[in-house]
């Protein structure tokens, strides 16, 4: 629901839907750098440490798509495909699962939750975007309405920002 505070004249409906348009942009940009980053590498450099003693590509790789896979049941757009990787990729450190997915396996996932999420996203509208995420309250939403969908994406554009700007770190 757009807050009521904001009035919606034809102007200011064009406005909030080019600025929706360039956060969904923004995120799908953000989505093809780092797929880019992952198709140009063999297996044995995702083993590698972007720096000493910090994540490898393989774990980026995973967080990623747990990341991104949260979003669906956090833009109420439906349960997590893949929760078996919260508990190795968001809540471990990397190197502290004995086990993790292959190289192979995480790639599919990632392409699957973006293209599953993609969908979804193409068929939002101006008020889905506007609306409160399922992490905040009804209550809590009508004090701060900028908790709502479009700043959690806005957020998860720039946190793949973030570890696009890590992944890079490889190439030095």
């Amino acid at each position: 629901m757009i807050p009521k505070f904001i009035k919606m004249d034809n102007q200011n409906s064009n406005y909030t839907e080019q600025i929706v348009t360039q956060v969904k942009n923004a995120w799908a940009a953000q989505n093809k750098n780092v797929t880019a980053f992952f198709n140009k590498y063999d297996e044995q450099a995702y083993l590698k440490e972007i720096a000493p003693n910090k994540n490898r590509a393989i774990y980026l790789l995973g967080h990623l798509t747990a990341v991104n896979d949260n979003l669906l049941p956090l833009l109420g757009l439906g349960e997590k495909l893949y929760p078996e990787l919260e508990e190795t990729f968001l809540k471990s450190a990397d190197k502290a699962v004995a086990e993790i997915p292959t190289v192979a396996d995480l790639k599919q996932k990632w392409e699957t939750v973006n293209t599953t999420l993609s969908n979804h996203f193409d068929k939002m509208s101006v008020n889905d975007w506007l609306d409160r995420h399922t992490a905040v309250s009804a209550e809590d939403f009508k004090v701060e309405p900028t908790r709502n969908k479009l700043n959690v994406l806005m957020g998860r554009a720039i946190h793949q920002s973030y570890h696009a700007g890590q992944l890079n770190l490889l190439d030095a």
